[in-house]
């Protein structure tokens, strides 16, 4: 493989053209960006692995499939990327690196004018951050999607399923219950950084169409599946919430998840746990134990995973749905990719967009995942 270098003479001025059809794939050493790599090479795309380690990403490039001439971008940080996406314009930017709130803005605002950009976020503060970039996309001609992975798209489709030709609704619950095979290995950055911030931002919910402060860990859900199976979950400040707040309309949105510790210890600590990450050494050294925290490899624990919506209009009128998918991680993969080779082939339109937003809720069965619609 061959590699550019890490610094930059040159930089884009605007209005320049995207003449090069390269993907860039930031962290195409990790779990999903070896997946998305993966699909894109099978998929004809021109993708070039972006990331720290050169021998890491030859050998990720390797088991991706990917030509062993394949260009490699060695760079050591968030500002490096973003002057290499300057001066070298790829057509659309993946980000997998984590600690989106921070990493998107830069690196969504290097691809502009003209280049596209795509993450997983799945906070809200990354996930509003981003979005708040639409008025600035529109101008420059570029498309940035956040949250394009299983939580923000399985849940904010079957919202929008559920509103079809109907009126704005009062009340959305979504709940995002992922089943996931663990790689052995270590729990790595990008996944230590999403734990802590959404230990430090604690509860969120819309009341009166305002965000507002709630308790981590409160609207305790025990749900029953389609396919027989269930799981709990409680409230979390999340992407989802975002999303189905965003495509409904609805003044009084929650969202929960199953990352989210349901026992009552463990939720009578999380706001004390919370506090304590909020002080910035101790934020750096819980980031650097979780990160280097070796895991096991275990199978996911249950058959699917499930996007799940319930839906209240004020005349009393109540839809409910779901999305099935399979693994979780794979899912976002599958997502990630698909967003990624849409907008590489032309399609989208200008602006900042959560996935659903962007494509349509049709785009999680492209995807990979099968409604079940009350």
């Amino acid at each position: 493989m061959t590699e550019t270098s890490e610094t930059s003479e040159t930089r884009g001025t605007a209005g320049e053209s995207r003449a090069n059809d390269e993907v860039w794939i930031v962290g195409a050493t990790g779990r999903v960006g070896r997946g998305v790599t993966a699909r894109l090479a099978a998929r004809g795309l021109t993708v070039v692995p972006v990331g720290r380690s050169r021998e890491r990403m030859v050998a990720a490039g390797a088991e991706a499939g990917l030509p062993a001439d394949t260009k490699v971008v060695v760079v050591d940080s968030a500002e490096r990327i973003a002057d290499e996406i300057v001066r070298e314009l790829p057509r659309v930017v993946v980000n997998t690196m984590g600690a989106f709130a921070a990493t998107a803005p830069l690196i969504a605002r290097a691809c502009m004018p003209g280049g596209h950009y795509v993450d997983q976020a799945n906070d809200v503060v990354a996930v509003e951050g981003l979005l708040a970039l639409h008025d600035e996309a529109v101008r420059a001609g570029s498309t940035l999607v956040t949250g394009a992975g299983f939580g923000v798209l399985a849940t904010e489709a079957v919202v929008a399923k559920l509103c079809e030709e109907r009126p704005a609704p009062h009340r959305v619950r979504v709940d995002a219950v992922a089943s996931v095979a663990v790689e052995a290995g270590v729990l790595g950055a990008a996944l230590a950084a999403s734990i802590v911030d959404a230990l430090t931002a604690g509860g969120r919910r819309y009341e009166n169409g305002r965000l507002v402060t709630s308790r981590l860990g409160a609207d305790v859900q025990r749900l029953a599946f389609p396919d027989g199976e269930s799981a709990k979950s409680a409230g979390v400040a999340s992407g989802e919430l975002v999303a189905a707040h965003a495509v409904s309309g609805a003044p009084f949105v929650t969202a929960t998840s199953a990352l989210v510790p349901t026992a009552p210890l463990m939720r009578a600590l999380l706001p004390l746990l919370g506090r304590l990450l909020s002080v910035p050494a101790l934020r750096r050294l819980a980031l650097d134990r979780l990160g280097r925290a070796p895991i096991k490899a275990a199978p996911r624990p249950r058959e699917h995973s499930w996007g799940h919506a319930v839906v209240e209009w004020v005349d009393g009128t109540r839809h409910e749905g779901w999305l099935r998918a399979g693994d979780g991680m794979d899912f976002t993969a599958d997502v990630t990719a698909t967003v990624t080779e849409l907008l590489a082939r032309g399609g989208g339109s200008p602006g900042a967009w959560t996935p659903a937003a962007a494509f349509g809720p049709d785009l999680a069965t492209t995807a990979g995942g099968t409604f079940v619609l009350d």
